[in-house]
């Protein structure tokens, strides 16, 4: 992955789906993801410099514990530095669910 450094400002939310647009393959590939989207503060532009980035992502094969900790170092990597916070889509209790869901948007 490419290591993006620190802005001067905080990304915004077309600027981090852009990175993981950029970065898909690479993730298909090393990751098995299938799907990846942004949701969370950065989507609802309510982010400030605790924000985490909130990442949904579905895999094609599932990963172990240290493949999805490195997934989620080398998208922090890529983003800034910035702590990622991945959930699993298939993993969304109902209600909660509906709501990531809705505001998700996908790279």
């Amino acid at each position: 992955m490419t290591k993006t450094d620190e802005p001067q400002a905080l990304p915004d939310r077309d600027e981090i789906i852009s990175i993981l647009k950029k970065e898909m393959t690479y993730l298909k590939e090393e990751f098995k993801i299938s799907e990846i989207g942004l949701f969370g503060s950065y989507v609802r532009g309510e982010e400030d410099n605790e924000s985490d980035i909130d990442i949904l992502v579905s895999f094609s094969e599932t990963p172990g514990f240290i493949k999805f900790l490195r997934l989620e170092d080398n998208l922090s990597h890529c983003l800034y530095g910035i702590k990622v916070d991945l959930v699993v889509k298939n993993s969304l209790k109902p209600n909660i669910g509906e709501e990531v869901l809705s505001e998700t948007i996908f790279a």
